[in-house]
């Protein structure tokens, strides 16, 4: 079966990749977009998923895989929510910058250029390992 992959967003100053690091696994949880939602819930265990800075430094700078599955998320009321987990897997070796991205016409048809509002996107094969090629990382 093929490998999926995904980036998700998250601030710096809320959830920072070095905090995840350090923690090396996590709840992904607050996501309130109902098409987020449907990409949590389409993560497969074992999925790769770059980790994007919105925000403040608007960078790709980590790596990490889906440990488990989407399953609903306890701590809301307000409707039909989900989490997956997440386990921090390696830092970028150099950051890769939405300019860049931007820049690579390669990446034009990316999640994170065509529907930038999201906070959890599909990435392609081809997408995820330009991303990678850029930082000069191996996965």
């Amino acid at each position: 079966m093929a490998k999926g992959y995904w980036l998700v967003k998250s601030e710096p100053s809320v959830y920072p990749w070095e905090r995840f690091l350090k923690e090396k696994r996590t709840t992904w949880d607050g996501v309130r977009s109902f098409e987020a939602r449907n990409n949590l819930r389409a993560m497969k265990k074992g999925d790769l998923v770059l980790f994007y800075h919105s925000n403040e430094g608007k960078e790709v700078v980590g790596l990490a895989t889906v440990s488990a599955e989407a399953s609903p998320e306890k701590t809301s009321d307000e409707g039909e929510w989900s989490v997956v987990e997440l386990s921090a897997k390696k830092t970028l070796t150099r950051p890769v910058t939405l300019a860049q991205i931007k820049a690579e016409k390669k990446l034009a048809g990316f999640g994170l250029v065509k529907k930038s509002r999201l906070s959890v996107v599909p990435a392609s094969a081809e997408d995820f390992e330009l991303i990678l090629a850029l930082s000069g990382t191996k996965a």
